[in-house]
C-alpha cells in the first residue's frame, strides 16, 4: 500500500479555516461595534430630542402657570371689586330707607315721650328714654306695630323717675325694624 502523508495538507487546511475564522471573528467583532456605537449614538440623539421637548413644555407650562397666577389674581381683584360695587349699591339702596325709618318714629312717638338713647344693630332698634305716663308707652308700642316698617316691640323696662317729675318714667324698649314688602329693593334684602 502506498503511503500518502495528508498531515500537512489537513494543518494547512486547518490554518486556513482558522485565519478564516478570526476574519470572520474580527469582522463581526467589527460590525457588532459599528453597530452598537450607532445605536449608542442614536439612543443619546433621541434623549437629547426628549430633553429638549421636555425643557420646551417646561418652558410652556412655567409660561401657563404665570398666566393662570395672573388670572387668578384678575379673578380676585373681579370678585373685590364686585363686593364693593354691591357694598356700594346696598348703601345707595338704603340711603332712603334710613331717612324713612326715622320718619316713622317721629310718627309712632307721641306727644310726652322722649327719646335719651336710640341705637340699632343689625335690623334690631333699642330705645331708651322718659315719659309722662305708661300710657303713652303703650301708645307708642301700637303705633311701632301698626307700622310696615317696624315689628315686634318689646318693653324691656318701665320705672319711675322723679328727676324728670313727679308722673315721669324711664322705659327701655326694643323693635325689628322691617322693609316692607312693596319697598324691599331689586334681588331681596
Amino acid at each position: 500500500m502506498a503511503r500518502i502523508n495528508l498531515l500537512p495538507w489537513r494543518e494547512e487546511y486547518r490554518q486556513e479555516k482558522k485565519k478564516e475564522f478570526l476574519t470572520q471573528l474580527a469582522g463581526v467583532s467589527i460590525l457588532a461595534a459599528v453597530v452598537a456605537f450607532g445605536w449608542v449614538r442614536f439612543v443619546d440623539g433621541a434623549i437629547e430630542n426628549q430633553n429638549e421637548r421636555n425643557k420646551l413644555l417646561q418652558s410652556e407650562i412655567a409660561a401657563l402657570d404665570k398666566r393662570v397666577q395672573e388670572i387668578n389674581e384678575l379673578k380676585k381683584k373681579r370678585e373685590q371689586l364686585i363686593a364693593r360695587m354691591k357694598v356700594i349699591q346696598d348703601l345707595q339702596g338704603t340711603r332712603p330707607t334710613i331717612v324713612r325709618y326715622f320718619d316713622e318714629i317721629v310718627r309712632a312717638v307721641p306727644d310726652g315721650l322722649f327719646f335719651t338713647n336710640l341705637t340699632r344693630q343689625g335690623n334690631l332698634v333699642s330705645v331708651k328714654g322718659v315719659t309722662e305716663s305708661s300710657n303713652r308707652v303703650s301708645s307708642f308700642m301700637r303705633n311701632l306695630d301698626q307700622s310696615e316698617w317696624f315689628a315686634n316691640p318689646n318693653l324691656r323696662s318701665i320705672t319711675a323717675s322723679s328727676k324728670y317729675g313727679d308722673q315721669a318714667s324711664e322705659f327701655s324698649l326694643q323693635f325689628n325694624a322691617v322693609l316692607p314688602a312693596n319697598d324691599k329693593p331689586e334681588g331681596g334684602a
